[in-house]
């Protein structure tokens, strides 16, 4: 049996490949007048879940035009709703989960004629992602290398949950697919 040795430059990149499903990026889309999208995130309980969104204004220095509002909803998959703002062109939204789950966050944009396209920001962060590190770190007066350690534990710990979240979801899965008819 062969020892391997990690080397320090192995430390590095195993911590970066751990560490990038979690740095938060937001998201551009394209909306249609008269039309919705919905953008869904599996989420699971009793963690933090924040968002931003706003309009791209189409000419910089001039304000918006009067067609560029939104509507907007978030809810879980049992139909709680956890955000709605009518008529916006920016937003933004914080919860704690109540439940595991999807959550969907809608836009809806109304019609106009003609039609025009709204373009959307939007950067929805959940879990170890939406806690507000620069926060932490003035309020405990900690030095850089003790809050990067404080964020890979939260990112393990997060990792290791998700696990047993994913294998317990995946354990019900089968234990229905297993489950003869006749058991009910």
């Amino acid at each position: 049996m062969a020892i391997h040795r990690l080397t320090p430059v192995s430390v590095v990149l195993i911590l970066g490949f751990l560490w990038n499903p979690f740095i938060a990026q937001s998201l551009r889309f394209d909306l249609q007048s008269g039309h919705t999208k919905c953008i869904a995130e599996d989420i699971k309980t009793n963690s933090m879940s924040v968002g931003k969104y706003s309009i791209v204004n189409p000419s910089d220095g001039h304000p918006l035009p009067d067609s560029h509002k939104l509507t907007v909803r978030v809810t879980s998959s049992y139909g709680n709703s956890y955000h709605y703002a009518e008529h916006v062109q920016s937003g933004h939204y914080a919860f704690q989960t109540a439940e595991a789950g999807d959550y969907m966050a809608c836009f809806w944009a109304d019609d106009h004629k003609p039609q025009t396209t709204i373009t959307v920001e939007f950067d929805w962060k959940s879990g170890v992602a939406a806690k507000d590190w620069t926060n932490v770190a003035k309020k405990g007066s900690v030095d850089a290398m003790e809050l990067e350690l404080k964020k890979l534990y939260d990112t393990i710990t997060s990792i290791h949950d998700e696990m047993f979240y994913l294998r317990k979801k995946k354990c019900r899965n089968l234990t229905k697919q297993q489950t003869p008819e006749w058991l009910g």
